[in-house]
């Protein structure tokens, strides 16, 4: 993968609320192309990279109390948090269906599983790469696992420090090294004084043998744009049909506009890196020939006058001589008579 492209997740969670069409028409919202119009940019550049469901084993979820404590919040979706939790479960099928979806659309397909029990997943198909939730990134048995699997696997950072980051990765770099790891932070909405994008470049400092990302819970754009400008090569965004729908991750989530405008500022990114060098870029010519600065006559000079530094000085345009170049200018003739304030040209001396 190139170093200026931004690998960009759009994560279905929970949002689907139950129903794979919901979380297919989620999939071809990611994968639509993003219009770039501005101004003489007109371009249709590729939309999210990968879409992310979760698949949980609601017999390696809660305790039995809390399963059984009766929810009472306006995203409910039963009377307990058991029952909750089961209308937002699809089966294992029904994973297969939507990752079947994302493939015809030439998108890549991720899963958090939360549980061993949901390896059973592996029996349909094999994700692209399989997502450690921040809560499970200390639940070593669950990572040896899925690290056992062989499948690349991004671990979230939302609720850790250094210490239980290296211990998970010290579990599954015994089986293999396709590691990438996201700054998260665990609090939905992320407060902007929370957020702490420097510890991207803390990741890819102490880790630079994997792919550092960011997954972000903060509401809006500016933050995933800011964190691939720092050097996250992975981003993670929630998605959503629309943000006002049942359902806790709904509001926290882009919409289809906002995906769009993520996807618009973030691809439009890949495209301002351009290299790490520094030159004069083809479409600034004009306008350094325009308002540059050249050596130009401060009086009139008379033909035949030999020309002295005092009579310089500088204007524009900048297509003459430049003030390094004035050891062109001081000491010769002029070849005829140079007006004050004109721009000096090489076939004016001799």
């Amino acid at each position: 993968m190139s170093d200026k492209h931004t690998y960009i997740i759009g994560e279905i969670g929970q949002n689907h609320n139950g129903s794979a069409d919901l979380a297919k028409l989620l999939v071809e919202i990611a994968a639509r192309e993003v219009k770039v119009d501005l101004e003489d940019v007109n371009l249709k550049v590729r939309g999210m990279d990968a879409v992310k469901l979760t698949k949980r084993d609601l017999k390696e979820e809660l305790s039995h109390s809390a399963m059984s404590k009766p929810y009472n919040s306006p995203h409910s979706f039963g009377k307990t948090y058991g029952e909750h939790r089961a209308v937002l479960e699809l089966t294992d099928e029904e994973h297969f269906e939507v990752y079947k979806h994302a493939k015809s659309l030439q998108l890549d397909f991720v899963e958090t599983l939360c549980a061993k029990g949901c390896l059973s997943i592996l029996k349909y198909f094999s994700p692209d790469a399989l997502k450690v939730a921040s809560r499970d990134l200390t639940n070593l048995p669950l990572l040896e696992a899925l690290a056992e699997t062989k499948i690349p696997i991004i671990l979230s950072t939302g609720m850790a420090g250094k210490q239980e980051l290296d211990e998970a990765l010290d579990v599954i770099a015994r089986h293999h090294s396709s590691i990438s790891i996201l700054h998260c932070v665990s609090e939905y909405p992320t407060r902007p004084e929370n957020v702490n994008l420097r510890t991207i470049t803390y990741l890819m400092k102490h880790y630079p043998q994997y792919r550092i990302g960011f997954s972000d819970h903060t509401i809006g754009i500016v933050t995933p744009v800011a964190a691939a400008a720092m050097g996250a090569r992975i981003i993670e965004k929630h998605i959503t049909i629309d943000r006002k729908m049942k359902g806790t991750d709904q509001a926290g989530s882009l919409g289809p506009d906002g995906i769009m405008r993520m996807m618009r500022d973030l691809r439009l990114l890949e495209i301002w890196y351009g290299e790490e060098d520094m030159f004069i870029e083809d479409s600034v010519q004009s306008a350094r020939v325009k308002l540059e600065r050249s050596i130009a006559s401060v009086r009139p000079l008379m033909k035949g006058e030999i020309i002295s530094e005092e009579d310089l000085h500088m204007l524009s345009p900048g297509d003459g001589f430049k003030w390094r170049d004035k050891k062109e200018v001081i000491g010769k003739k002029a070849m005829m008579d140079i007006p004050a304030d004109e721009i000096i040209y090489a076939n004016m001396i001799a």
